[in-house]
């Protein structure tokens, strides 16, 4: 006999406003029929005069809530009075408070694991917060089993920071937002569905994936959903009603299917705002070389045609400035850009870096004339620090890139060229994102899509189309070689590369009779140049982009 799914209702902070809601959850049964279970993450009790006398409504059996309702303990220190047991407890008729912290397991045998309150900021922590130790009680038991598969609810009162990394932006202060010691209980306790509040936003986090692809058998993917406050004026949404079969009786194979739109694990992306102790393969442990160097020394080599405005980097983004490090007393600040493990021809701290070639220096990025390039004004994005490929990018370097195509796209355009980019995941160790100009007259941006399709073909190779709003980061994860074009309309080609690719293909598809007519340039070492014509050209290209580079605004 299959297995009936529980029905089952989340909702955001109530702050008192009981008859609101489950006058919601009432209208809602009517509707659609008797749901299981209501669980309400976030600030349950309000302050005010009128959420008190609410609640005695039903604390007094007067009211009665029409599901059962679970909720978390206070958020605040003005709530903390309204639970007067730190173990859960029934507060009313249908009304039950689940603790600190735990696990609960209904009778169908779903499992809820739940945190109430905030991230103590001190020792001894207040009444209305969790501690590390809190959260070791909670996962020791369960992740200790080697059938740990998983749970399948989380709820938590604050979100989980970093939580948006590889997804569609909330709607919130992402960098005052979330708990680190959050992140690394979701990480680990895998929920199915991950509930939190506290913001007063609705966030609804594309799902993601709790294995490495083709390295790890696949498993569940997790969904989290932040839920806004009841009945709040901007009418952002407070209830989210779902379907689910526990995960102890529901068939493998089942639980494991990938939807299309799932992303790589939020949780395990190298950015700066984890916890430092959260190191990866990338993290940078010391301070790298001071990046100022290359704006000294091009500026005098240049003869001043690069400075910009001084060009010593007046700002890191956050305030502080690249240059502090030369005040007396203060502390270096570390820069934080990834660290190859020997040498590399691109990473601008790099003493291989060819730095003639540079034409722009941003805060994570730079931009230079490719070395033996297709045509004049054929250039490279590449990212200040050592990362292999663009899903390997944390989101300020993808934001930063983002701003340098925009500005190429603008300026190919006044010279009447469209822009095509292409990367090659395969046999390179920094990111290099090729960026070549193709004039308009040459041929129509289908044109090249089709002789990036037929090339490929030729080769069997399947090239296929990443639809218009799918992130690269979905469909390749970390350490996946692959080849990607982006053309001028938006529209995205990918080839995951199997045993062997033709490193030159990029080149060879815009070199051919269909698209550049430059057959002879398919190879980059047949156009190199010498070390004074690259300066001539690449001073001449600097010059040219100038009004379109947006770091002489900064």
């Amino acid at each position: 006999m299959e297995e009936q799914p529980l029905r089952v209702l989340a909702c955001g902070d109530v702050e008192g406003r009981l008859n609101a809601l489950f006058n919601r959850v009432q209208a809602i049964q009517k509707k659609t029929g008797q749901f299981d279970l209501l669980l309400c993450v976030g600030e349950f009790f309000g302050t005010t005069p009128e959420a008190e006398a609410e609640w005695q409504l039903y604390k007094t059996g007067a009211k009665k809530a029409p599901i059962h309702t679970y909720i978390l303990g206070a958020a605040s220190q003005e709530t903390v009075k309204n639970f007067p047991n730190a173990d859960g407890c029934e507060l009313a008729e249908n009304i039950t408070y689940l603790g600190r912290r735990g696990v609960f397991t209904g009778v169908s045998g779903l499992q809820i694991a739940y945190v109430s309150g905030q991230e103590a900021r001190q020792e001894p922590a207040p009444a209305h917060c969790f501690t590390s130790k809190d959260l070791v009680a909670l996962m020791t038991p369960l992740t200790s089993s080697s059938k740990f598969k998983g749970v399948d609810i989380l709820l938590t009162s604050q979100w989980p920071r970093g939580v948006w990394h590889y997804a569609n932006n909330p709607e919130v202060n992402t960098k005052l937002c979330g708990s680190n010691s959050i992140a690394s209980l979701a990480d680990k306790l895998k929920p199915r569905y991950h509930f939190a509040a506290l913001e007063g936003a609705h966030y609804e986090r594309l799902p993601y994936r709790n294995h490495i692809v083709l390295q790890e058998n696949a498993q569940h993917v997790s969904r989290f959903i932040a839920l806004a406050t009841v009945n709040n004026p901007a009418k952002k949404k407070y209830l989210y009603a779902f379907n689910i079969i526990p995960m102890k009786t529901m068939d493998p194979a089942e639980l494991v299917k990938q939807p299309q739109d799932v992303t790589e694990n939020p949780y395990r992306c190298p950015t700066k705002d984890k916890m430092d102790t959260q190191k990866t393969a990338f993290s940078a442990t010391e301070e790298e070389e001071p990046a100022n160097q290359y704006f000294f020394d091009l500026s005098k080599k240049q003869g001043g045609g690069f400075r910009g405005h001084g060009r010593k980097r007046h700002s890191d983004g956050d305030g502080r400035g690249r240059d502090q490090q030369h005040h007396q007393g203060q502390p270096k600040q570390p820069r934080r850009h990834p660290q190859p493990s020997g040498p590399c021809w691109f990473c601008l701290a790099s003493p291989q870096v060819e730095k003639h070639l540079v034409i722009s220096i941003g805060t994570h990025c730079y931009l230079a004339l490719a070395k033996g390039g297709l045509t004049p004004r054929h250039v490279l994005i590449l990212p200040i620090g050592h990362y292999q490929s663009v899903v390997d990018l944390s989101s300020e370097v993808v934001e930063e890139m983002e701003k340098y195509k925009s500005a190429l796209r603008k300026f190919y355009k006044s010279k009447g060229e469209r822009c095509v980019l292409f990367e090659r995941n395969y046999r390179s160790q920094h990111l290099q994102l090729q960026v070549v100009p193709v004039p308009l007259n040459r041929c129509a941006t289908e044109d090249i899509k089709e002789a990036f399709m037929v090339q490929a073909q030729e080769q069997q190779m399947e090239m296929m189309e990443i639809p218009e709003h799918t992130d690269l980061k979905q469909i390749a994860p970390p350490g996946t070689p692959y080849f990607y074009v982006e053309l001028d309309s938006g529209e995205k080609l990918y080839y995951r590369i199997q045993k062997h690719f033709p490193l030159q293909f990029g080149r060879e598809v815009l070199a051919s009779e269909a698209v550049l007519n430059i057959p002879t340039r398919a190879d980059w070492k047949e156009c190199k140049q010498s070390k004074e014509e690259e300066e001539e050209s690449c001073k001449q290209l600097r010059d040219d982009f100038q009004p379109y580079d947006f770091t002489w605004d900064e």
